[in-house]
C-alpha cells in the first residue's frame, strides 16, 4: 500500500522540510512538485540537498497539476491557498501548511490576514489538550480530509502552556511568552532584515504589542485547552540561528497549588506523547537538542517568589513547527501509525 503525493510551494523551505520527510515514509510517493517561479526547473537546482528528487522538476501551482494524487500537501504564503483548496476533489486528503484554515473566528481574520476567509479546517496539533475531552485533538483528525496545520511559534507556546490550563493549576488571564525564533520561519523570500548581515551579531523583537499574526490562533488553542478566555502576550525575537524557536511562557500560579502540582500535570498531559517530552526537573533544553526531528521538548519551574509557572518550550520550526507536524496529521487521518516516517533524533552538533 502506498498513497501518491504532491507538494505545493516545495521551493519554500517549508516545501523542502516536507520533502525530506517525505523521502523516508515508507508509504507516502510523492509525484509532483509545484512552484511559482521555479516552474520548468529541476528539484535540484533549488535543493541540491534533497539527492533522492533527481527525476523531479517544477510544474505551475494549479488543481490541475495537483489533481489525482492521494495526498497534497500545501506550503504556499498565506492567502494563497483558500481559492486553490476549493478546486480540489473531496477525497482528496489536504494538509495546508498555511495559514489559511486555522482560525475560527472570521473577525480574528480580518483583523489579522485580511481578504477572504475560507473557514476552518480540522486543526493539525494532535498533542492540543482540551478542557473537556480527554482525547484531546487527536481524535478530531482520524478519517478527515482537510487538515490546517498550526503556525510554528503557536505550537510552542501551546505545548508549553496548555496542560497547565487544562489541569486548572494556572490563571489564563495573564499569560506572557517571549521567543527566539530562526529566520527560516519567515520564509525563503528575499528580505533586508533577514540578510546575514543583518542578523549575525545581532537579536530584534517583531509583531511587538499584539500585533503578530500568530495571536489569535494562540488564544485559540489556549481557551480550547483551559475551557475559558485567556489574555496571552506574545513577543518574538529573531535570533541568528537558521531553525528553531526556544518560547519562555510564563502564568500565574493559581492559588493552592505548588510545584509538584505543577510537574504532575504536564507529566499526565505529555505521559504517552511519542513527539512531546518533559525534560528532567531542573533541566531546560536547547534548540540544538531538536534540530531536524519532530520532537518538542519542554522544561518546567516554579518561581516561587512571583508566583508564576515558568516553561521553556524548544523544536525546530521546518519540523515540528511545520512540516513533521503535516505528516504526523495525515498519518493520523489516514489511520496509520503516527510516528511513521518522522525522527525523533535530531542531529547534532
Amino acid at each position: 500500500m502506498s498513497f501518491s503525493v504532491a507538494v505545493a510551494g516545495a521551493s519554500g523551505y517549508a516545501g523542502g522540510e516536507l520533502l525530506r520527510l517525505l523521502a523516508d515514509h515508507p508509504l507516502f510517493d510523492v509525484r509532483t512538485v509545484t512552484g511559482h517561479s521555479s516552474t520548468g526547473e529541476p528539484l535540484l537546482s533549488v535543493h541540491p540537498h534533497l539527492r533522492s528528487y533527481g527525476d523531479l522538476a517544477f510544474a505551475p501551482t494549479t488543481a490541475e497539476a495537483l489533481a489525482g494524487h492521494d495526498i497534497v500537501f500545501l506550503a504556499l504564503p498565506h492567502g494563497k491557498s483558500g481559492a486553490l483548496t476549493a478546486e480540489l476533489d473531496a477525497d482528496t486528503l489536504v494538509v495546508d501548511c498555511g495559514a489559511d484554515h486555522r482560525l475560527t473566528s472570521e473577525e480574528d481574520w480580518a483583523e489579522f490576514y485580511g481578504g477572504e476567509f475560507f473557514g476552518a479546517w480540522t486543526y493539525g496539533l494532535p498533542e492540543l489538550v482540551h478542557r473537556d475531552d480527554p482525547h484531546g485533538q487527536r481524535n478530531s483528525l482520524a478519517g478527515v480530509k482537510r487538515i490546517a496545520v498550526p503556525g510554528c511559534n503557536v505550537t510552542a507556546i501551546t505545548l508549553g502552556l496548555a496542560p497547565g490550563l487544562k489541569a486548572g493549576v494556572i490563571r489564563g488571564d495573564d499569560l506572557v511568552a517571549v521567543l527566539a525564533v530562526g529566520p527560516s520561519g519567515a520564509g525563503r523570500a528575499l528580505r533586508t532584515n533577514l540578510l546575514a548581515s543583518e542578523i549575525l551579531g545581532s537579536a530584534s523583537a517583531y509583531g511587538v504589542g499584539g500585533v503578530h499574526r500568530h495571536t489569535p490562533e494562540i488564544r485559540q488553542n489556549l481557551e480550547l485547552a483551559g475551557g475559558a478566555p485567556v489574555s496571552v502576550s506574545f513577543t518574538p525575537v529573531l535570533v541568528p540561528m537558521a531553525r528553531g524557536i526556544l518560547a519562555t511562557s510564563t502564568a500565574r500560579l493559581e492559588p493552592g497549588f505548588g510545584a509538584a502540582d505543577v510537574r504532575a500535570a504536564w507529566e499526565f498531559a505529555y505521559r504517552d506523547e511519542p513527539f512531546v517530552h518533559l525534560t528532567p526537573e531542573g533541566v531546560f533544553p536547547s534548540t540544538s537538542d531538536v534540530v531536524g526531528a519532530n520532537t518538542a521538548l519542554v522544561g518546567l519551574a516554579v518561581d516561587e517568589a512571583a508566583q508564576r509557572v515558568v516553561t521553556v518550550t524548544v523544536l525546530d520550526n521546518l519540523v515540528k513547527g511545520t512540516a513533521g507536524a503535516a505528516i504526523q496529521s495525515a498519518n493520523i487521518a489516514l489511520g496509520l501509525p503516527e510516528t511513521t516516517g518522522l525522527p525523533v533524533n535530531g542531529v547534532a552538533p
